[in-house]
């Protein structure tokens, strides 16, 4: 299969963009009521059972085999910790500066991918990594007191935990199926998420409009990492990963309009010159090889 096609794969993380913004929304409805690792055991154990009725509507089952799982243990690993620091992040700190410092992920995959993918990193994609973190500096603003917040902090942790998972996520679809990989997502991450969410005995059970919530969670969860693995085995992780900068703007209006949060010129101004970067970026692939 052809793994070069960056329209198609932009294509898919539009999936990934609404999907994660969705997600967003429901950790913050549920954050009174669970703590980040109750959020994604329920998260979790309810895409094994999406992932388990759609691979055998699918007929792709029999594609979940126990090759890698050292390298789908270090993905998990890598994600949960993540995940676990983003959930905490979006209740803790505005969505705009959240998102904006999880953004620097592309950077740190510019910097691993060529150790760990054997990716060249082009002028084009550095110009574009670099260019987009530029962008993100303008939103976040690193040199005011608000980057003290703890959210903050947890935010731009979580963005190595995400930037190490798209690495291997990428090493995985070379030999993986798209079922075997979120299968493991699903069942090593709800093994995480009861070990981590029962040390103390203690863990919450949904009531109500909650379960509704916590559909959300693990729908928009799971289609995220389906959209995005599907992107990955599309283009390389520098070509995918800057894509996702477009949340930016968009999870700016919801924090307005949900939450009452600023809307800055700076996020406006930032979210131009990260458009600029990841357009420029596209159109450079797109010449080097036919989509």
């Amino acid at each position: 299969m052809n793994d070069h096609q960056p329209l198609r794969a932009a294509a898919w993380m539009i999936g990934a963009i609404v999907s994660f913004t969705s997600m967003a929304i429901a950790g913050r409805a549920l954050a009174g009521s669970y703590d980040t690792f109750e959020i994604m055991t329920y998260r979790s154990l309810l895409g094994i059972l999406i992932v388990l009725a759609v691979g055998r509507a699918a007929g792709t089952l029999h594609q979940i085999n126990t090759r890698d799982l050292g390298l789908h243990s270090v993905r998990n690993v890598s994600h949960f910790t993540g995940q676990n620091l983003w959930f905490y992040a979006i209740t803790a700190a505005p969505l705009a500066q959240v998102f904006a410092l999880e953004f620097t992920s592309p950077l740190w995959i510019a910097v691993l991918a060529p150790f760990f993918l054997s990716e060249r990193l082009t002028w084009s994609r550095a110009l574009a990594a670099l260019a987009g973190f530029a962008g993100i500096l303008i939103v976040a603003q690193p040199g005011s007191a608000a980057m003290l917040n703890p959210g903050l902090v947890a935010a731009a942790c979580a963005a190595i935990g995400f930037a190490a998972s798209a690495i291997f996520t990428r090493l995985l679809t070379r030999t993986q199926t798209i079922t075997c990989i979120l299968f493991y997502l699903t069942t090593m991450q709800a093994t995480f998420g009861l070990i981590c969410a029962g040390i103390d005995a203690d863990i919450a059970w949904p009531r109500g409009a909650e379960w509704a919530w916590l559909a959300l969670v693990g729908c928009a969860g799971l289609m995220a990492h389906f959209c995005m693995t599907k992107a990955l085995s599309l283009a390389p992780a520098t070509v995918v990963m800057p894509i996702d900068f477009a949340r930016l703007p968009i999870i700016a209006l919801v924090g307005m309009t949900l939450y009452s949060e600023p809307l800055e010129l700076a996020v406006f101004l930032g979210a131009a010159v990260i458009f600029a970067a990841n357009y420029l970026n596209i159109r450079a692939e797109t010449r080097r090889r036919p989509v």
